[in-house]
């Protein structure tokens, strides 16, 4: 089995350009794509090693914008696994709820101290 590791951390943003301008400015940060779905816009960057992405959604009171808390802040985090259902049996057991349907290339799911967090399959946030 492969090590899980963190490959993707999620910010939500007030302002997607100007986000996007300081990250690459300061830190260098490269755009990979832009798209929108889910009723939010998701600019994927990278730093080489991880997927970056800043998120704006279309109103605030969107059910997965709230899934954090309101406002600027980090949304969430993505594990790659090897089995999202093993290791979503563990997170239940363990005392986490599972907030995305069954089949989600993305299983988004809230530990047991709040925090969101998501596993997805290997490859998922490919930074080529």
């Amino acid at each position: 089995m492969a090590a899980s590791r963190i490959v993707h951390l999620a910010l939500k943003v007030d302002d997607l350009d100007y986000a996007t301008k300081f990250y690459e400015q300061v830190f260098g940060f490269k755009q990979i794509k832009t798209e929108h779905k889910r009723q939010h816009t998701s600019r994927h960057l990278t730093d080489g090693h991880i997927d970056f992405t800043l998120v704006q959604y279309d109103n605030e009171d969107h059910e997965e914008a709230l899934l954090s808390g309101p406002g600027p802040r980090l949304h969430h985090y993505g594990v790659s696994v090897d089995d999202q259902d093993e290791i979503a049996e563990k997170i239940r057991a363990l005392g986490g709820e599972i907030l995305s349907p069954p089949g989600s290339g993305a299983l988004k799911f809230r530990a047991p101290d709040g925090t969101i967090a998501e596993i997805v399959k290997e490859g998922r946030y490919s930074i080529e």
